[in-house]
């Protein structure tokens, strides 16, 4: 049922954007003092202020304090300093700005600002009175006046998964533009729920959620770090109920997710693990436990492209939001530099204008943010997502002296992680042709097969820029010689024991095998005689030697390594039986691939027509193909990917998964009739100069 929203009172932007081009900020003036700072004025955000001053020559630091006033600006508390602006606290000292949070919100307040020279204290400025922005929406209307646990008692308690599941339940009933799906279950059985929020309404499948280009925000894997669940189920409210059009505007383009709790045990608990004691946050690529193996489903059915992973960091020195990108060495060079590019390009920019200091995690040298591949931003990373890990720092330290008080804490940490949210909204309207661009050539360079295998091993992170946000770099986790495979192989042959084989890495009763983490990571395997075959030459192909190298840091099993069987030039036809794999090879003839038989060409090059009939498997990448190809009545998976073909692509009642035909040239007709089920090109697009006959009529 739609509800009439209302605007009167109770509008507030979601978007820093949006608030810097609307809010009107109070300010003072006053006659200056000697080293009296100037120019004060003080714009309210959701659950924090932005002060902002002109600097004063010579200033080593500045000290903040509030006061409550009442109406008539008469003191009604105790004056405090509940803020300490140092120079490496953001990228732009010319124009300091701290983000004032932890109060209660909707009071009134007076803030003052103060230099400090060397340590001795300059005059304060002139006041600044202001109210505070109160919970977002309106308590009389249906939907926005829905509040969290958490709000109700102004941080004082969190969100309880009863009231959650109330308050997720409210909000999928009151909004058109929200479905609550469950995408698994807890160890101990809670749901594991997802908001799905578009607009006007959020399309009806994953597939056609994928084809958005969504977000995701996962805020809650450690079950005691609870402050950025509190943060998403705020936003989800917000982006259900809103009237501001440029929100709207952004739903309406794409579909925002937001997985509030996917480790439900552990909240409850209160505990880091789940209920068997699991960091869930070192088994995203192994998917040992249920909540992993949900979160990785959903992203292979809802391929978002892009992500923000919540978490609170306890060292009281370091910046309020450290964050990350995958730094895995296996992920493909442009998720990582989109990723840098969110946090330094968009997020230290916006943390300065808006006063939260943002720095790389780790900026105080602490041995932390490395390269595992189990940590959900490699993970991502690998998966072709752009995306950043996001810490609040969990207690003030010394630039929020403030937050002894337990409640000023709290809702700092989760004001804040709400400032990044909505950030991330921001850049992903606004960067999302960068995003999708780097994401498409990231599946083509995977796809390829080609450079070196990193096991274990991070890019380094620079301290950025000077002056910085943060004093050191996260530290270097360069890989040794024996992490590093400089030959790939063509794929890993898999026996049926390592394949099907019963295993007791998970819960009692929950355990799962290696083909269904497999098939949960969404990976393409060929049976083959004597066992299965799992090609490199596919799009998460960083990640997949991770798990089946005999190499691996933490890998599942030991794969056998299949190498090329084809590197040079072969004069003449060519048939395949059994298995063959070309890697760089040229055939100077057409090639036919028998039935029950697998074709894995990466990189190379065929002067002539291609076709298989019946293969078991049929792969293939970044390749040249000067004639037809034509793949009938395959059994097993089939991929292209970054070819250059010139004449007609048919791919024709293929029995396997869904056929993978994705960001190729074809240079004539591209048709495929009678699949079981319909090729994709996960949003990378092919190039095709004839036209595109029925399952392939939108590839």
């Amino acid at each position: 049922m739609r509800y009439r929203r209302t605007t009167a009172g109770v509008f507030s932007a979601l978007l820093a954007v949006t608030l810097a081009a609307t809010a009107q900020p109070a300010q003072a003036t006053t006659a200056a003092e000697p080293n009296q700072v100037q120019s004060l004025t003080v714009v309210q955000g959701d659950g924090y202020a932005t002060l902002a001053w002109t600097p004063v020559d010579g200033a080593t630091d500045y000290q903040i304090e509030r006061t409550p006033v009442a109406e008539d600006g008469s003191v009604t508390g105790a004056a405090t300093i509940v803020g300490v602006w140092r120079p490496n606290r953001q990228i732009n000292n010319s124009a300091p700005t701290f983000a004032d949070a932890g109060f209660a919100p909707g009071n009134r307040f007076q803030w003052r600002v103060r230099a400090r020279l060397g340590g001795t204290a300059q005059p304060y400025s002139a006041p600044v009175s202001d109210v505070t922005r109160g919970h977002w929406g309106d308590p009389e209307t249906p939907g926005q006046s829905l509040r969290t646990q958490w709000e109700t008692t102004l941080g004082a308690q969190y969100t309880s998964d009863v009231n959650e599941y109330a308050y997720t339940t409210a909000i999928d009933e009151l909004s058109d533009r929200v479905r609550v799906v469950e995408i698994g279950r807890t160890v101990q059985d809670r749901p594991i729920n997802m908001f799905v929020i578009g607009h006007p309404t959020p399309l009806a499948t994953p597939e056609a959620v994928a084809a958005t280009n969504p977000l995701v925000v996962n805020c809650n894997v450690h079950g005691n770090e609870p402050g950025d669940r509190e943060a998403c189920l705020i936003m989800a409210r917000q982006l259900a109920f809103t009237d501001d059009p440029t929100t709207l505007g952004l739903l309406s383009r794409t579909t925002m997710l937001i997985v509030p709790t996917i480790n439900g045990d552990g909240r409850a608990a209160n505990t880091r693990g789940n209920s068997t004691g699991q960091d869930l946050n070192r088994d995203y690529s192994l998917i040992r436990q249920p909540e992993t193996q949900a979160f990785v489903e959903m992203v292979r059915d809802y391929r978002p492209i892009a992500s923000y992973d919540g978490h609170e960091y306890g060292n009281s020195n370091t910046g309020d939001l450290p964050m990350l990108p995958p730094r895995h060495q296996n992920v493909a060079p442009g998720i990582f530099d989109q990723s840098q590019h969110m946090i330094e390009g968009h997020m230290y920019t916006q943390g300065a204008r808006d006063g939260w200091w943002a720095c790389p995690y780790g900026c105080t040298g602490a041995n932390v943010g490395l390269g595992e591949e189990t940590i959900l931003r490699n993970t991502l990373g690998l998966k072709n997502v752009v995306n950043s890990l996001l810490e609040l720092r969990s207690s003030g330290g010394p630039t929020r002296p403030d937050e002894g008080n337990t409640a000023n804490n709290r809702r700092r940490k989760t004001y804040s992680a709400l400032w990044t949210f909505h950030q991330f909204l921001a850049y992903h309207g606004a960067s999302v042709g960068d995003i999708t661009a780097a994401r498409a050539e990231a599946i083509r360079f995977q796809s390829a097969n080609t450079g070196r295998i990193v096991f274990r091993g991070s890019r380094p992170i620079e301290a950025y820029p000077a002056p910085h946000p943060g004093d050191t770099p996260p530290p270097l986790d360069a890989p040794d010689a024996d992490q590093i495979l400089e030959q790939p192989p063509c794929a890993y042959r898999l026996t049926e024991e390592q394949y099907h084989g019963a295993r007791t890495d998970g819960p009692t009763g929950r355990q799962t095998t290696v083909a269904q983490r497999l098939a949960a990571h969404g990976w393409k395997v060929v049976k083959v005689t004597g066992g299965y075959l799992v090609p490199l030459s596919q799009p998460e192909r960083g990640l997949v030697p991770l798990l089946l190298d005999e190499q691996a840091a933490e890998g599942l099993v030991a794969g056998e390594r299949i190498a090329p069987t084809l590197t040079g030039t072969r004069n003449g036809p060519l048939t395949v039986t059994g298995v063959a794999c070309l890697a760089d090879a040229t055939v100077r003839g057409p090639v036919r691939v028998r039935p029950g038989a697998t074709l894995i060409v990466n990189g190379g090059s065929i002067n002539g027509p291609v076709d298989a009939s019946g293969a078991a498997g049929f792969v293939l990448t970044d390749s040249t193909v000067n004639g037809p190809v034509n793949v009938t009545g395959t059994t097993g998976p089939v991929l292209l990917v970054g070819n250059r073909i010139s004449g007609p692509v048919n791919v024709v009642n293929s029995a396997g998964v869904a056929p993978l035909v994705a960001g190729n040239t074809v240079n004539g007709p591209l048709g495929c009739t009678g699949n079981a089920a319909a090729p994709v090109n996960i949003e990378v697009a092919n190039a095709v100069s004839g036209p595109r006959f029925n399952q392939c009529s939108r590839l």
